[in-house]
């Protein structure tokens, strides 16, 4: 081989490398750009969908009025298993236990589920294999949240469905209502959200309904002489037993009395009133920064409904899979 040919040979190899170096970018860049999710992620594939959606949701409003609040919890209780993936949403297969399964989240209404059953199938009538039950889900808690009278805020999209649904996972990484702020300021920082925006979406509890073995040990279980939790409100506490006579009653009660199906601060105020239904409510008032939260809220409904906006879509995005992870399910009870 001549000079001219081992230089000539060199160059083609340098630049063969250029190019698979450039290439591998280009495949990077495309990965990283695919898992980002964005808004109007389906205005091309699906230009409908969130209208779509939105229809079913609407339909069931009809008929339960109450429906929405469990919606925005079961976006709240999938993205803190295994991300915001629709695993939630999966029935049991073969006998194996699923997150709907978990004790906390048996008291999910049953239509719930079935408001999103019908979105899917509003959806892919229309785009059939596009839009992800993960999607749906997020985009019926916010359109939930803006019935009841809270701030409309763009969802970012792009999520694809979990295969996996374990019940026990539920119980490991889900808040309760007996948990103190030190808990839940770890529980929420585990999920990659700070104590600021643990008060923010606590907010949630403006709306819906709980059952009374929730919170009865508030009311009869207690250390002090009257068995009530001393931080509960005398006149709300005597409320609550007439609703709630044993520490086993399986009644439901509004979780923010003025305002069962308004999205507004009424739940801070009340709290500032010691009407934190749950122990995990009333624990706000516990620590400096987060009682100036609650205050602020409890005064400015503004600032609590332009917070609670970001605090969605930041929770939105707790370990989405995206790109060519996970799947876009047929049917949103069972993988495909």
């Amino acid at each position: 081989m001549s000079i001219e040919q081992a230089s000539e040979s060199k160059r083609s190899i340098k630049m063969a490398a250029v190019k698979i170096y450039c290439l591998a970018l280009c495949l990077m860049s495309t990965a990283v750009a695919a898992n980002q999710l964005r808004v109007g992620f389906y205005a091309q594939t699906c230009p409908r969908a969130e209208t779509l959606v939105r229809q079913a949701l609407n339909d069931a409003l009809r008929s339960d009025a109450g429906i929405g609040a469990d919606l925005l919890r079961m976006h709240f209780h999938d993205c803190f298993v295994r991300g915001c993936d629709g695993s939630i949403l999966l029935d049991s297969v073969n006998g194996n236990s699923v997150e709907k399964n978990a004790g906390i989240n048996q008291s999910i209404e049953d239509e719930a589920f079935d408001v999103v059953d019908q979105a899917k199938v509003n959806v892919e009538a229309v785009c059939p294999g596009v839009v992800s039950c993960a999607d749906i889900l997020a985009f019926l808690a916010r359109d939930s949240v803006a019935h009841y009278g809270g701030w409309f805020y763009a969802v970012p999209a792009g999520r694809r469905d979990g295969r996996i649904s374990i019940s026990s996972e539920s119980t490991s990484n889900l808040p309760t209502e007996n948990f103190r702020l030190g808990q839940l300021v770890q529980n929420f920082k585990n999920k990659g959200l700070s104590p600021s925006e643990m008060v923010t979406l606590s907010g949630a509890h403006t709306i819906g309904v709980a059952h009374c073995v929730a919170f009865t040990r508030r009311l009869y279980n207690s250390s002090s002489s009257t068995g009530v939790d001393p931080t509960l409100d005398p006149t709300y506490a005597a409320q609550l037993r007439r609703s709630c006579p044993t520490l086993t009653t399986d009644e439901e009660v509004p979780m923010d009395p003025p305002s069962q199906f308004g999205f507004d601060n009424s739940y801070y105020q009340g709290i500032l009133r010691n009407r934190g239904l749950f122990t995990s409510d009333q624990s706000l008032l516990t620590a400096p920064f987060s009682a100036a939260q609650v205050n602020l809220f409890a005064r400015n409904s503004a600032s609590f409904q332009s917070s609670f906006a970001a605090a969605m879509v930041k929770m939105g995005n707790i370990g989405v899979l995206t790109g060519f992870n996970g799947e876009i399910r047929k049917k949103c009870r069972v993988v495909n």
